[in-house]
């Protein structure tokens, strides 16, 4: 019996849902299958994958083909290069823990890629929001944390305050001033 790792379609209408399964190749593509090994949503930005490694390892191992894109999703989670080490493992080219060792490695350098990504995609969201709004409107801006907050409170409280008795000693001198030439003008015209 050919097995497969294909992708089994859910979700509503222009709304995609993918369940990674385990089926045979000769049933349905949205029919029976063997086992479910994960989920696939390509509408969440970036693409939401969620594999169980171990599952497709042992699949893989046992024969079963991928799709092209299941082959691609494997690869992009790692199960490809694990399935690589562990034919090097087999092989005695290395022992399980410098196997274990270089996965650890690469799956770091891929989760740094990828959230490099994802605040390179966050970035260029926010620079397209301001340039069609001009200033981002603040339902758009991140809410500041809490302990900045009460900072930036107190010193737009201060500064009022510290403004609002000069301008009260302005007022309260200008009228002086002002009333000193009439009462000049007034002695000149007697």
């Amino acid at each position: 019996m050919p097995v497969k790792i294909r992708l089994q379609r859910r979700g509503r209408k222009k709304r995609p849902f993918y369940h990674i399964v385990i089926a045979d190749s000769r049933s349905p593509r949205d029919g029976r299958f063997i086992e479910k090994i994960g989920v696939y949503n390509p509408m969440t930005a970036p693409a939401t994958i969620e594999v169980d490694r171990e599952k497709a390892l042992s699949w893989l191992a046992n024969g079963a083909q991928p799709t092209h894109t299941v082959n691609a999703i494997l690869r992009y989670k790692g199960v490809m290069y694990m399935k690589h080490l562990q034919r090097g493992v087999a092989k005695g080219a290395m022992t399980q823990e410098e196997a274990d060792q270089k996965f650890a490695a690469w799956l770091e350098q891929k989760e740094a890629s990828v959230s490099k990504a994802i605040e390179k995609q966050k970035a260029a969201k926010e620079a397209l929001k301001k340039e069609q709004f001009g200033e981002i409107p603040q339902i758009f801006k991140e809410e500041a944390p809490a302990e900045e907050a009460p900072a930036a409170e107190e010193a737009t409280e201060e500064a009022p305050a510290e403004e609002a008795p000069a301008a009260e000693e302005a007022t309260e001198e200008a009228p002086a001033e002002e009333a000193a030439p009439e009462e000049e003008k007034k002695d000149d015209a007697e």
